[in-house]
């Protein structure tokens, strides 16, 4: 185990963690790597290639204006959303941007950032390539960087979402197998040994902050979503659901016993209306699924007796214990396996998560988290015009619905059953691997060549 609880959960914007969070992350990274080594008062011009994925759908998920900001030193959890429109029309008007807000190149986006369609590179299927240029077009630096998914980023030689170099955590995991042995052998909870490994990194009180902002955010995004009205940009002139969608159901009795699934359904698709919009979310592990925690989390608050804050804590702690799992034995990214590696990560870990939040033994979670996966597999990536609105906003409802009921069918069994969560996970990344590319956040198939954009 070397992922974190602080990679699973990022705050960030919207709409896409591997083709808006990472490219930011990367360009900012390039540019503060060339400042550190004293060369950024030489630098004339930056380039920036994008290839597989990224380029296919980077103009329908924000990745070129990810970029400008990146280099001019924005960070996807500190810009304010509602600065970012001002601030890309005014690198446009001006046609220079400041790099890191304080060297000045000439920028035009039309030639500086490159989708490169037809081309890949064998390192991953989301992959930038920075350059830049001093005097007489000389290359002061050039680098390959990785979008791997839900925002994290790694540069080509290196592991930099791996942090090798942290302590040794008490309680090692490589499997949802290691889990239950653990959880047998200390007679700790899913969450208790998370923290304990968590607490080998940084304080208690730290990660318990951490764990209050992620999920403020993402209150904060279900409210926002809830109220705000108007067309997602992009094109495809989808309209905001969830507004009017809360505002009928306020209306109605609570007569009806399948109106807490009605919510759900809208305060997940709230959350994915604020990320297609480019608003702030949480990477949860990824944008396109970044509904589904936070529904599932306001279902439990909301509609589950005894709910209480600190069973958000178990919740999100157990979530991302089995967001490791995938995260480091599969893939969370569209672009590598489809978007069972995102909508279906989500839901089992929502699932495994209600689980812990209300109790649920740790055979419990696993079989909940596992059912989770198994009826994702095989879901492909395939948004129409690139953007992260048809399917996936309505797939996040869906997701969310999932996963609670993951939760319930496992919570009345005793936790036996044949196919165990590891086995899942195994299958879920062969099946990403023996998908056609097509099919996997290219808008090449499926959805996205099946329905006209109008």
């Amino acid at each position: 185990m070397k992922t974190s609880i602080f990679e699973i959960f990022k705050i960030g914007i919207g709409p896409s963690s591997s083709h808006t969070v990472g490219p930011m992350r990367a360009a900012r990274d390039f540019a503060a790597a060339i400042e550190r080594r004293g060369e950024l008062a030489r630098v004339q011009r930056i380039a920036t290639d994008l290839y597989g994925s990224l380029a296919l759908t980077g103009k329908g998920h924000g990745t070129d204006r990810a970029i400008m900001l990146g280099l001019m030193g924005e960070l996807p959890d500190a810009v304010d959303p509602n600065s970012i429109d001002q601030k890309i029309s005014q690198v446009q008007l001006d046609h220079s941007l400041l790099v890191l807000k304080r060297q000045p190149i000439p920028f035009q986006l039309e030639s500086d950032v490159l989708f490169r369609k037809t081309e890949t590179l064998p390192g991953h299927s989301n992959t930038m390539r920075f350059t830049a240029f001093g005097d007489g077009g000389s290359v002061i630096d050039t680098q390959i960087y990785y979008s791997v998914g839900g925002g994290c980023i790694s540069r080509e030689g290196d592991a930099a979402c791996l942090h090798d170099e942290r302590p040794p955590v008490p309680y090692p995991f490589a499997s949802a197998a290691d889990l239950l042995r653990i959880a047998d052998e200390t007679r700790l909870s899913m969450w208790q040994i998370a923290l304990a490994n968590e607490k080998a990194w940084r304080p208690e009180s730290e990660i318990r902050d951490h764990v209050e902002r992620v999920f403020q955010t993402m209150e904060e995004c279900i409210d926002r979503g809830l109220r705000t009205e108007g067309v997602l940009p992009g094109g495809l002139n989808v309209r905001r659901r969830a507004p009017r969608l809360a505002r009928k159901l306020a209306g109605q009795s609570s007569s009806d016993p399948l109106a807490p699934l009605d919510w759900v359904n809208a305060f997940a698709m709230a959350v994915n209306e604020e990320n297609a919009a480019g608003g702030r979310v949480v990477t949860a592990p990824t944008n396109g699924a970044a509904g589904i925690i936070p529904a599932v989390g306001r279902y439990y608050l909301r509609f589950t007796p005894g709910a209480c804050f600190e069973g958000i804590f178990r919740y999100l702690l157990t979530a991302s214990a089995i967001g490791i799992l995938y995260k480091e034995n599969a893939s969370i990214s569209g672009a590598e396996v489809g978007c069972q590696g995102e909508v279906g990560v989500a839901c089992s870990m929502a699932a495994g998560g209600l689980a812990a939040a209300l109790n649920g033994t740790s055979m419990q979670i696993e079989y909940a988290a596992e059912i989770g996966m198994e009826h994702n597999l095989g879901m492909t990536c395939d948004p129409i015009g690139g953007l992260v609105q048809i399917p996936c906003i309505e797939r996040n409802a869906m997701g969310s619905v999932k996963a609670i009921n993951a939760c319930r069918i496992a919570m009345r069994e005793t936790g036996d059953h044949k196919v165990s969560l590891d086995q899942v996970i195994q299958t879920m990344y062969q099946t990403g691997l023996d998908m056609q590319s097509r099919y996997k956040e290219t808008s090449l198939a499926g959805l996205a060549l099946n329905v006209i954009e109008c």
